[in-house]
């Protein structure tokens, strides 16, 4: 499995997210939508991410004496395992976390950038919620998220579609939850007490 550092880079996490969902891309194609990338650097990235068997070539092409190539994500190898995310520190966390809303702060302002954009008419949506669960409720929950998305990653562009990204990011907020269970506490021996 790739290591945090492999996957959670600046560059390559764009490149990342710039082809999930569009099944293959050239690295012109990944220059055209990545255009402050350099494209010493573009090339750079991709090979890194190549031997590292994250990215795998589709096509290959000779054009004017180069070869063209194409590129997709291979799903499965590019997630930071459990083991790794467990091996992480504090601070890599904070790094990775970091780099990720970067991401997808550049991938909004893309977006908006766009002189057609009207973001109420297209849908954009950004919330947050709250649950309370249990442990075993929690991992139902991100299996249901990630099932939903899986069961429409497959779909391709044509037929009116538009590409969506998809984010998420589960916290847990213990804070709240220590202060609720301490206001639970309190309200309980209360209760009890003789009036």
């Amino acid at each position: 499995m790739p290591t945090p550092n492999l996957l959670l880079h600046p560059v390559r996490m764009r490149i990342l997210q710039t082809l999930v969902g569009a099944d293959e891309l050239t690295t012109a194609q990944l220059r055209d939508r990545l255009p402050e990338v350099p494209p010493a650097t573009m090339y750079r990235h991709i090979a890194t991410l190549t031997q590292a068997g994250i990215l795998e070539v589709v096509h290959e092409r000779r054009i004017r004496g180069t070869v063209e190539r194409s590129y997709r994500v291979r799903q499965d190898k590019a997630l930071v395992d459990t083991d790794a995310r467990t091996a992480m520190t504090k601070d890599d966390h904070r790094q990775a976390f970091t780099v990720f809303t970067g991401a997808l702060m550049a991938d909004f302002d893309r977006y908006l950038s766009r002189d057609d954009t009207e973001p109420a008419r297209e849908g954009v949506v950004y919330r947050q919620g709250a649950v309370w669960l249990t442990e075993d409720e929690f991992a139902e929950l991100v299996e249901e998220i990630e099932a939903a998305v899986a069961r429409r990653a497959h779909a391709t562009p044509g037929d009116g579609r538009t590409r969506h990204i998809i984010s998420f990011v589960l916290v847990p907020d213990k804070a709240t939850t220590a202060d609720a269970e301490a206001d639970t506490g309190a309200d309980s021996e209360a209760g009890d007490s003789p009036s």
